[in-house]
C-alpha cells in the first residue's frame, strides 16, 4: 500500500502529519451529515439496530442500490466480517429496508430500490494487504476506504474496486421466452449482435481508460461508472447502446438521432443528456462528450 504525503506551500514547504480523528464517533458523524458529498450516498439512519446487531450508517446511492456503513474502532475490529453479516442480513429482510427508505424518502423511491449490488463500505485509519486480498478473494461489494485526518482536511483513499456480479431475483434461464424489456443488462449483452459487442466494448474500453479514479458498477439494468456519483450509464438495444451522461444539455450542441435531452423525461440510470451509438462513427463522435463528463465531474 502506498503513503500518501501533504505537503503546505505556505511561505515555507513543510509536511504535514495526519492523525487520527480524536473519537470513532466524530468520524461517523462528519460523513453521515456529509455522505452524499463523500461517497454519492443518501444518508437515512445511525446505528441502525437489527436483531443480532447494529449497523453504524445506512444509506442509498443513486442507483437507488442500500449501503452499508462500517467504521473501524480499532486494530481488532474485524470490520469486514461484520460488514458481510450485515449485508446478508439485509437481503434476508428487504421489508424493512423498504420501511425505512419509505419513512425517509417516500414510497415511490422504496419502490425503486436496485438490490443487485448492496454495498458495505468499509472505513478506517488504516487497512493491511490481508484484508484488501480478503475482499477480493470474498468477491462481495466490499470496499475498503482508508481516511487522513490534516487540520481542517480529511482524506480519502478507495482501496479496493471491487467487480462483481448483480444478484438476479427470479432469473429464467431460458431466455427465449423473454422479451427485451424482461431481460437484464448482461443478458441483453449476451444476445446481441458480434457489432452491439464490438461497439460496447469500444465504449467501455475507452471510459476506463480516462483515469484510475473511475469504477465500474454493474447493475441489474444498466451499467453505470462513477467517479463519486454515476458520471455515465449505459443500456443496450438490440441494435443501438444508449450512453445516458451527467452532463447538462443547454452547454452541448445537440444532434437528431444522436443526442438528446432527457431533463424530465424518465429512463434508467442517471443522467441529463443521452447520446446513442449505432456504429463506429458514433463511438468517435461520442468521445469528446465523455471526455468532457470526466473532466467536468
Amino acid at each position: 500500500m502506498s503513503e500518501i504525503k501533504l505537503f503546505s506551500t505556505n511561505d515555507t514547504v513543510k509536511e504535514c502529519l495526519h492523525s487520527m480523528v480524536g473519537l470513532e464517533k466524530e468520524l461517523q458523524n462528519l460523513i453521515e451529515n456529509n455522505m452524499e458529498t463523500f461517497f454519492g450516498v443518501r444518508f437515512l439512519k445511525s446505528e441502525y439496530t437489527i436483531a443480532n446487531g447494529r449497523m453504524d450508517s445506512i444509506g442509498i446511492d443513486e442507483n437507488n442500490s442500500p449501503v452499508i456503513f462500517e467504521y473501524k474502532k480499532s486494530q481488532n475490529d474485524n470490520v469486514i466480517n461484520q460488514g458481510l453479516f450485515y449485508l446478508d442480513w439485509l437481503l434476508n429482510h428487504k421489508a424493512d429496508f423498504i420501511l425505512l427508505v419509505t419513512e425517509k424518502l417516500g414510497k415511490k423511491t422504496a419502490d425503486n430500490i436496485d438490490w443487485s449490488v448492496p454495498c458495505v463500505i468499509c472505513i478506517a485509519h488504516s487497512f493491511n494487504k490481508y484484508d484488501i486480498n480478503a475482499v477480493n478473494l470474498i468477491q462481495r461489494n466490499i470496499k475498503l476506504v482508508s481516511y487522513r485526518k490534516y487540520d481542517n482536511l480529511i482524506l480519502f483513499e478507495h482501496l479496493n474496486n471491487p467487480t462483481v456480479k448483480p444478484i438476479l431475483e427470479n432469473i429464467n434461464n431460458d431466455n427465449s421466452n423473454k422479451n427485451n424489456n424482461q431481460k437484464s443488462h448482461l443478458e441483453k449483452l449476451e444476445s446481441v449482435s458480434d457489432n452491439i459487442k464490438i461497439l460496447y466494448d469500444s465504449i467501455c474500453d475507452f471510459i476506463e481508460s480516462l483515469g484510475d479514479d473511475i469504477s465500474k458498477n454493474q447493475l441489474k439494468l444498466y451499467l453505470a461508472y462513477k467517479k463519486i456519483q454515476n458520471i455515465v450509464c449505459i443500456e443496450i438495444y438490440s441494435n443501438h447502446i444508449t450512453l445516458f451522461l451527467k452532463l447538462n444539455p443547454d452547454n452541448i450542441i445537440l444532434e437528431k438521432g444522436f443526442t438528446r435531452d432527457m431533463r424530465n423525461i424518465g429512463h434508467y440510470g442517471t443522467g441529463d443528456l443521452q447520446v446513442t451509438i449505432r456504429n463506429e462513427e458514433d463511438v468517435k463522435k461520442a468521445k469528446p462528450l465523455l471526455e468532457k463528463v470526466y473532466i467536468e465531474s
